[in-house]
């Protein structure tokens, strides 16, 4: 990647690196590393970053919920700091068009995955953590994110993830728990796909993910819109 692509990735976010090399090793997924036979890749700082990103967000909900207690914060930062809203905040900046993939994942569309997304933001706030400190990824949080955030929570059907909103529903309407079921799981070790099936009395539901976890999540979902609990 050219550095002017690098410098626009930094204009967008609203940061400049001292260390440029750790801006472009939060871009670089391992699909990439294993073709260039290099071992650097997002992850560590993708780790890093998971926690500098909730930390951040349980800072600000403090802030914004100072009456909500430790259980109602806790759902909802589970809920902010998920797959579906972190890929959200790094699609607000076009985050996907600066990763850099082996040639299997861009094929398959990796620059739209969530998964994907959700992991090179967090990476992004890692490297910005190692580079310049903790109130430097609050600031570029705050300035670029932050608005989106409570848009993403104001719209939100739940702050409950949909796994534990369903069970709440079925034991209190039908006094049974919802049955998960791995139906099966494909592809490379690398880049699996989950498929899950979800069962409530005689009504099912299926859905895939890149993990058995996310599979259940958007299984449950999807039986919340069998059940008519909600619309999308």
């Amino acid at each position: 990647m050219k550095e002017d692509r690098l410098k626009e990735l930094e204009r967008r976010i609203g940061y400049s690196f001292k260390d440029k090399a750790l801006l472009r090793r939060a871009l670089i997924h391992k699909s990439f590393a294993h073709e260039k036979e290099t071992g650097e890749n997002y992850e560590v700082l993708e780790f890093l970053g998971d926690a500098v990103i909730g930390l951040i967000v349980s800072e600000e909900l403090i802030k914004r919920f100072p009456d909500k207690t430790e259980g109602e914060l806790s759902q909802i930062r589970a809920y902010l700091v998920s797959e579906p809203s972190l890929s959200e905040l790094a699609k607000t900046v076009g985050l996907g068009d600066f990763l850099f993939l082996g040639k299997g994942e861009k094929l398959s569309g990796g620059k739209k995955k969530s998964s994907l997304l959700c992991d090179v933001f967090e990476s992004i706030f890692g490297a910005i953590y190692l580079d310049s400190g903790f109130e430097a990824a609050k600031r570029v949080f705050k300035e670029k994110f932050l608005d989106k955030l409570w848009d993403i929570l104001n719209s939100a059907v739940t702050y409950k993830d949909f796994k534990s909103y369903l069970q709440e529903i079925t034991q209190k309407e039908y006094k049974i728990i919802p049955v998960y079921t791995l139906l099966k799981s494909e592809g490379p070790e690398h880049d699996k796909t989950f498929t899950v099936e979800c069962r409530v009395n005689e009504i099912t539901t299926v859905a895939t993910g890149k993990s058995k976890k996310a599979a259940e999540q958007q299984a449950a979902k999807e039986m919340l819109k069998a059940l008519g609990v909600i619309n999308d």
